[in-house]
């Protein structure tokens, strides 16, 4: 067998093990004791079911975005020994370049400003 088929073997073995185990495991049903917020043993202050800030989530969607961007670009000092490395480096820039319009695109839309 070659690899392909091999790694397709694999993954469909494992997530049929993955999928019949968690039928076979018990159903967790919550009740009050497990769906109250737990703070250290101490009663709890106030509520922990406060509304969120979506500019919040906003942000930090955003932080996550180029974040991966990051975590994607780590690689690229490597790409230099590779038989091709310029078609390496026009595809990371490719990268910075789409973020970028995007970056600029929030900015002018208004979703870095935390206060409007």
């Amino acid at each position: 067998m070659n690899l392909i088929t091999t790694v397709v073997f694999i993954t469909l073995a494992l997530s049929t093990v993955l999928t019949l185990v968690s039928f076979w495991l018990p159903l967790i049903t919550p009740d009050q004791e497990k769906v109250s917020p737990y703070e250290c043993g101490f009663d709890p202050l106030g509520s922990a079911r406060l509304p969120f800030s979506m500019r919040f989530f906003m942000v930090a969607i955003l932080f996550l975005l180029f974040d991966l961007e990051i975590a994607l670009l780590l690689p690229l000092p490597w790409g230099d020994q590779l038989p091709n490395p310029s078609a390496t480096f026009f595809w990371a820039t490719s990268l910075l370049a789409l973020l970028t319009l995007g970056l600029v695109y929030e900015w002018l839309q208004g979703g870095l400003e935390w206060a409007e």
